[in-house]
């Protein structure tokens, strides 16, 4: 991924924050030679390893469990808030008309070498924390234990548990940090304007890389 330097985001609890709040990835590997994509939920551990560690699952009828490339690293694409940006939100529009569309975004890519994990205990923990961490924002939340156990043992024969220790971690926060701060202003304004849920995300995004905007 080209990441210019003042759109690089080094901090890890930052990239791993993302991964927390948009946990579905796209998981690319190698495949006999050919790139292959699945799309599922991860939890990152951070404590497990320089960078953490990714860990889903897949149905057990998906064949890639099998056939991932164990030589070649993996990688996970997690994407964050992303928006169109006019560029009529810039003061620079009205000083000299000198400006065009852009589109900002934050974006992780996380790298690692995968595993498949088919122990019955290590998938009912996973399907646990991967259930509790999406059913704590509700106020009744479901629970693993609410399906009758051996319909829970069942499904879990069903899947495959896919650990990826991660060799390293990187991410780009686009969220116009080459613009003046009146245009951050105008486009902070512009976004909040809007109103829905992931023009406000990178609203918050474009102010945490401003200067008194």
């Amino acid at each position: 991924m080209y990441i210019p330097k003042h759109f690089e985001e080094p901090d890890l609890g930052v990239l791993h924050a993302l991964i927390k709040e948009h946990p579905f990835g796209a998981w690319v590997t190698t495949v006999d030679g050919a790139l292959e994509a699945n799309h599922i939920p991860f939890l990152i551990d951070p404590a497990k390893g320089k960078f953490g560690t990714l860990v889903g699952h897949v149905a057990r009828g998906n064949p890639i469990w099998k056939s991932f490339s164990t030589t070649a690293e993996s990688l996970v694409i997690f994407q964050g808030p992303q928006c169109y940006i006019t560029p009529s939100w810039y003061q620079t529009k009205q000083e000299t008309g000198k400006v065009v569309p852009t589109w900002n975004y934050a974006l992780v890519h996380a790298y690692g070498t995968p595993r498949a994990i088919e122990d019955k205990d290590w998938l009912r923990g996973l399907v646990t924390a991967l259930t509790d961490s999406q059913e704590s924002k509700r106020a009744a939340p479901w629970a693993v234990t609410d399906a009758p156990a051996d319909y829970v043992d069942a499904m879990l024969k069903a899947i495959v548990g896919i650990e990826i220790p991660l060799a390293n971690i990187v991410g780009k926060w686009k969220t116009s940090q080459n613009r003046t701060l009146p245009d951050k202003r105008g486009t902070i304004a512009g976004l909040t304007g809007r109103g829905d849920e992931n023009s406000n995300a990178m609203a918050a995004l474009v102010q945490r890389h401003s200067t008194d905007a």
